[in-house]
């Protein structure tokens, strides 16, 4: 790519249903240059997340059609007129799904980073950014998991869901159960990421498998999917359990059937807790999770548990693919080749 323009992905159409390709285009434009108060930024990676499904759709908060989309994305400092940020940094910002982008330090999420010595750039879009943030605030704050106790997380091997069974097992969980979407999944749950057990959604009833899984029942339950997923869940847990939910994938693209479980009132007889988790409500607590990781990071005890994308030609490539669960881990774009 010419180092003179910059390109960045627009969203040209509302998706009905799945996503595709068309609704999407690759528009350049020269450079920008910094002005007073703002610093020029080289995108290095970029995140590509199941939220920007929804924000597709438009509406309040979602995205406009005909201009660059936003994602997290970490980049070096270029330029700066930006008296915080100097040549060189790097720093997490929001104005990702581009190849350049001007960020003022403190505005929209924009911050420097620390710069861990032998943690890899990864890390800051995955267990260091916003899906290991949404997983240790669901376990920790949410959930509030305690050692001993037996946990149940869907989508198990997306983003979210890996972070959350390292975490979990650093919190001192006994038992970590996980879903996935296929064969090879499952393996790698139970395999390379040392889940207990895990099953393949597409192999039967979630609440039989589930309850198979966990014939004593579960604690806690991370719900990334909804559905029969969270029916199944708020059956296996026991009296007192708690639900932090993160998302709901089985819902998206148009499918929003079933509404609600058939057993929502188990939530009131077994004295059940159900909250949402936002990860930007916990934004204040990303010292604590990089104080936490990194140490088990830079002994490899914990990974960084990414598909890498080579090139922001296919940034809508990777986007559609993560939607199709082809990913291990979080899903990034590294803008160049």
């Amino acid at each position: 790519m010419n180092a003179d323009t910059a390109h960045a992905v627009h969203q040209i159409a509302r998706p009905t249903g799945f996503p595709v390709a068309s609704d999407f285009a690759y528009v350049s434009s020269p450079v920008p240059e910094p002005a007073p108060g703002t610093a020029l930024v080289e995108n290095l990676l970029l995140s590509v997340d199941p939220y920007h499904r929804g924000l597709m759709d438009g509406g309040e908060g979602g995205f406009e059609l005909n201009s660059p989309l936003e994602g997290r994305s970490v980049g070096r400092v270029l330029a700066s007129r930006d008296p915080g940020l100097a040549e060189g940094d790097l720093v997490f910002h929001r104005a990702g799904w581009r190849t350049h982008a001007l960020v003022t330090l403190g505005v929209d999420g924009t911050r420097k980073l620390r710069g861990h010595e032998g943690v890899p750039l990864e890390a800051y879009l995955s267990i260091l950014g916003g899906t290991g943030l949404t997983a240790y605030a669901a376990l920790t704050r949410t959930a509030v998991l305690r050692e001993g106790e037996d946990l149940f997380v869907s989508a198990a091997a997306g983003g979210v869901g890996t972070a959350t069974g390292h975490i979990a097992r650093l919190l001192g969980a006994r038992r970590i159960i996980g879903s996935a979407g296929s064969a090879a999944k499952v393996a790698h749950l139970t395999g390379a990421l040392g889940f207990d057990a895990a099953f393949d959604y597409h192999d039967g009833p979630v609440g039989e498998q589930l309850a198979e899984a966990a014939p004593d029942g579960i604690d806690v339950y991370v719900d990334n999917v909804g559905g029969d997923h969270l029916e199944g869940a708020i059956d296996s847990l026991r009296e007192y359990g708690r639900i932090a939910w993160v998302g709901a994938i089985s819902m998206y693209n148009g499918d929003r059937s079933p509404a609600a479980p058939r057993n929502l009132f188990e939530v009131v007889h077994k004295s059940l807790r159900l909250e949402g988790v936002l990860v930007r409500n916990h934004t204040n607590l990303q010292d604590e999770l990089e104080d936490f990781l990194v140490p088990h990071l830079r002994s490899g005890r914990v990974g960084t548990d990414t598909t890498v994308v080579q090139g922001f030609e296919h940034t809508v490539e990777a986007f559609l693919g993560m939607l199709r669960g082809e990913n291990l881990g979080k899903m990034l774009v590294r803008t160049s080749g």
